[in-house]
């Protein structure tokens, strides 16, 4: 974290001295996720304080009248949008940072309601001066909380206004500064992480209204992805105007057993859950790398060989998605 101007760079070097100062929205609601992931872990009022922080710089540094910013140097001035843009564009704003602003304020809802079971009060009531949750700082009682949860139902009508799109039954990707799709893209591994990660953000929400609206969307997404991307027991990359990528991305998998898990939770059409242990299974057949020291190869190509080239971990590529996979599906399971 940056103590100066506020914010998280995007990366340190192995001394823990800022190596990419970049101040990207993204990295910003990674941090918030994280922070809060710990808090309801542990209980550490610092953790959600901190969490409380990086709010304040999203919804001041990195928000404009028409949506989320992407990448900000480290005096939050806008810079060229490279690390999330793809496709041969370069994006103004992205379904992707919207998408993890999302899940990232979601899980910081959850960790106020651990903090008022475990304290018996929010953590926006801080009496410490000091804190940025302060009530002189905050606006009362709960400020952030309340932030919060106006934000996501901002997003969430933003994601059925102008992120979906109705006649093709998916979610577009990468956008100008005034949200207009930049590029014909079906974003599989995007469209199914989406659809479980809003339902998620709508039960913690618990707004009937705003469900019954969204949840028709979600189930096209579901769908959509079954028919068009899932085949040879996994899930294909993209389609790019027209052009399907066949390649079986590590991380496409993983979404594609929760998200499919999750579509057979919320419909009971039990083609989701076959889908779901199929993908596992295809998983543990291909993508697990028994090497020692190996974790999953990064895709396996249309002949069904893996991505030796690749390395195991890199900026993109952790056990983010692979862990939270087994979290969810073990969770689930058990409940």
């Amino acid at each position: 974290m940056d103590g100066e101007r506020g914010g998280v760079y995007w990366s340190l070097d192995y001394r823990g001295e800022p190596e990419d100062t970049t101040k990207h929205t993204y990295n910003q609601a990674f941090a918030v996720y994280a922070l809060s992931s710990y808090f309801r872990a542990f209980h550490d009022r610092e953790a959600l304080e901190l969490a409380e922080r990086l709010i304040q710089v999203i919804e001041t540094r990195c928000f404009d009248e028409y949506g989320y910013k992407e990448a900000l140097d480290i005096a939050f001035c806008p810079v060229a949008n490279d690390k999330l843009s793809e496709n041969g564009v370069m994006a103004d704003r992205t379904m992707n940072t919207l998408l993890h602003v999302l899940e990232a304020y979601t899980e910081y809802l959850l960790a106020c309601r651990e903090a008022e079971r475990v304290f018996g009060e929010d953590l926006g009531a801080s009496s410490d001066e000091s804190s940025p949750t302060a009530d002189r700082e905050a606006g009362g009682k709960g400020h952030w909380q309340q932030v919060v949860t106006q934000k996501l139902h901002w997003i969430l009508n933003l994601v059925s206004e102008r992120v979906y799109n109705p006649a093709l039954r998916r979610q577009e990707v990468f956008f100008d500064l005034h949200m207009e799709s930049l590029i014909d893209l079906h974003s599989y591994g995007h469209d199914i992480e989406a659809a479980w990660l809003i339902d998620r953000s709508l039960e913690t929400l618990g707004d009937e209204e705003l469900r019954k609206r969204m949840s028709p969307i979600l189930r096209c997404l579901e769908a959509e992805v079954y028919e068009k991307a899932y085949a040879h027991h996994s899930l294909a990359n993209e389609c790019e105007r027209g052009v399907v990528d066949e390649k079986r991305v590590w991380w496409v998998q993983a979404e594609g057993v929760v998200g499919f898990y999750n579509a057979y939770q919320k419909t009971g059409e039990r083609r989701y859950l076959a889908a779901a242990e199929d993908i596992w299974g295809f998983i543990r057949e291909h993508l697990v790398d028994e090497r020692p020291g190996g974790e999953w190869f990064w895709y396996m190509d249309a002949e069904g060989s893996p991505a030796l080239e690749k390395p195991i971990v890199e900026p993109w590529k952790c056990p983010y998605h692979n862990g939270r996979m087994c979290m969810e599906i073990m969770r689930r399971c058990s409940e």
